[in-house]
């Protein structure tokens, strides 16, 4: 199992930061990569994020299940087709952080453990003569970037403002 560990502030409580983490439907302006969220639920646990993701000559659709909430605390979710993925969204009070004139300040964490190697080729139509080993060596270099430009965009929407993020990487595959 690989595992992705990130984290950044936001200026905000985790009160007003949880809404914006929990807010799947708006995922799509965060990231290129990600087309479309279809819901199935109302939100809460048990919920089901049907997630169209687009990358060069590869489309795929993840469905991604709310397995656990604790406002405004955690969200965990688990992807319930095709790869074995599990992960949370964690927000925690780091007051101490915020800079000179900002009230509070929140440490927003991003976590997934995944198994590249449980994708199931079936589901991706992959173009002719391409394995999937070969995606997945072409996609994980890609996380990090993609993460920092979610992580900017997400911070700007809770913020009202765009700024420099800082992105702290605890652990990459």
């Amino acid at each position: 199992m690989d595992r992705i560990l990130l984290s950044t502030l936001a200026y905000r409580s985790p009160e007003e930061v949880f809404p914006y983490v929990r807010s799947f439907s708006d995922y799509p302006r965060y990231t290129d990569h990600l087309k479309e969220v279809r819901v199935h639920g109302d939100g809460g646990v048990g919920s089901v994020y049907d997630l169209r993701l687009a990358w060069w000559k590869l489309s795929y659709t993840a469905r991604s299940k709310v397995t656990a909430i604790s406002a405004p605390d955690s969200l965990e979710w688990q992807l319930v087709n095709n790869l074995d993925a599990r992960g949370e969204w964690r927000v925690e009070p780091e007051p101490e952080s915020a800079p000179d004139g900002v009230e509070t300040a929140s440490r927003i964490y991003f976590e997934a453990v995944y198994d590249p190697h449980s994708a199931d080729e079936s589901a991706l139509s992959l173009p002719r003569f391409v394995s999937l080993d070969w995606v997945v060596r072409k996609v994980e270099p890609k996380l990090l970037s993609e993460a920092e430009s979610v992580v900017q965009r997400l911070v700007a929407d809770i913020e009202g403002q765009r700024r420099d993020v800082e992105l702290t990487v605890h652990e990459m595959p």
